[in-house]
């Protein structure tokens, strides 16, 4: 422990960023509360990275988050970053490896080891810690506050860390009571919505397709201009779309549909050949088979349920024989193919969200330290502020770093 005064911090919220704050304060002296309302912390964790926890990205950079000012995480992702994030866990004894994509992961595989160590280190250093605590008020008492428990217990403390989460997978606790307390402190909310999340998509062929996987290029168009494009496994779903790219995808879609903008979603069904080299090999499979249906044609090459579909959108006769198809009808199925496009009409709803966009507008949390700028001694952490990264363990990374940074603060100064 370090020779800081001994300051009474309240976080408010268990999950990643709230346990490293916890931890953070208290190896600096700080006499620490951790308030979660469900009854065990950490309950998100366990689901990360397909219950795996992705605990980072070594090619974590500022381009990887988002919101009405990504540059804000500058400071913290820069303070405490990968390498004394991976620095922290080793201590805690968490080996890690690193796979695809830049992706790391505990050694065990296990999200269940990261959260039994953070368990640990809060229990052998002395934090305490309340479950089924649900905080409903926070108000400045004197130079300290009063936390107000929904079961009707009170808490002094001489400085408050809010780490509630967002509004994503609320099954977890993640309920968005962190905006009305920041609210009520007098803090503003840019208005959340649902990133990493699956896309709905307008079109009558939803049901015969659901089910079908690809790997291929998705391509978020807003007035015929390109806003992102990711390539993965992708998947037709009975409302729209999911898979990687897409959830990669959704928090530019997301924005557009916010601001009553209408995007469409390109699909690229064969991203290893070019329009000319497609167009050739469908005149060599129709000509080769020439007796063939047009739907029986593609048997072999696509999903069976997906050529019927395909070719009633280039507005072909499924009986129609492969020898009577005219150059201008095999560049339609090309086209198709290439550039199948589907007006996104909106997301799946919040449990569906792996995080929040959106949240406490960070105009007025200070990013050296987090603490706000309206309120003296209160700090923010973690994904109830405005900053969300993309998929693939940056989400995490910003949890560890905000966190520990509002930590390290709140305790020492």
């Amino acid at each position: 422990m370090s020779g800081s005064p001994p300051y009474r911090i309240a976080i408010v919220g268990g999950g990643a960023a709230g346990i490293t704050a916890a931890i953070a304060a208290r190896h600096k002296g700080a006499s620490v509360t951790l308030l979660e309302s469900n009854q065990r912390i950490g309950k998100k964790i366990l689901a990360t990275g397909n219950g795996r926890c992705n605990l980072t990205n070594t090619t974590t950079s500022i381009a990887n988050y988002h919101g009405s000012n990504p540059r804000f995480a500058i400071s913290a992702l820069s303070q405490f970053g990968v390498e004394q994030t991976l620095a922290f866990f080793a201590r805690l004894g968490v080996a890690h490896k690193v796979e695809g994509e830049g992706k790391v992961f505990p050694f065990s595989l296990q999200a269940s080891s990261v959260l039994d160590v953070l368990r640990y280190e809060l229990e052998e250093t002395g934090v305490k810690v309340l479950g089924g605590a649900e905080v409903v008020g926070i108000t400045q008492s004197g130079s300290g506050f009063t936390i107000a428990l929904k079961s009707g217990d009170e808490f002094k403390a001489d400085r408050v860390i809010i780490a509630t989460g967002g509004k994503a997978a609320p099954h977890f606790g993640s309920t968005g009571s962190g905006y009305a307390l920041a609210l009520s402190l007098g803090h503003s909310i840019v208005e959340p919505f649902p990133a990493l999340v699956q896309l709905k998509l307008a079109s009558a062929y939803l049901k015969q397709i659901k089910g079908i996987k690809f790997e291929g290029t998705a391509e978020v168009v807003l007035d015929n201009k390109s806003l992102q494009t990711a390539s993965g496994e992708i998947l037709f779903t009975e409302y729209g779309i999911s898979g990687p790219p897409i959830l990669t995808l959704s928090r530019k879609a997301g924005e557009c549909l916010k601001k009553n903008k209408r995007p469409f979603m390109k699909l690229v069904l064969l991203d290893s050949l070019t329009f000319g080299e497609l167009e050739a090999l469908l005149a060599e499979r129709f000509s080769n088979n020439p007796g063939k249906t047009l739907a029986f044609s593609f048997v072999g090459f696509l999903n069976k349920q997906l050529a019927p579909v395909l070719l009633k959108e280039a507005g072909l006769e499924l009986n129609k024989v492969a020898s009577q198809v005219t150059a201008a009808e095999l560049k339609k199925v090309a086209h198709i193919l290439l550039n199948w496009r589907f007006p996104i009409i909106g997301t799946t709803s919040w449990p569906a969200a792996q995080v929040t966009a959106g949240g406490v507008n960070v105009r007025e949390i200070d990013g050296q330290t987090m603490e706000s700028r309206i309120v003296p001694k209160l700090y923010f952490a973690g994904e109830v502020i405005d900053i969300d990264g993309d998929c693939g363990g940056y989400n995490l990374q910003w949890a560890w770093s905000s966190g520990y940074i509002a930590g390290e603060n709140a305790a020492g100064n």
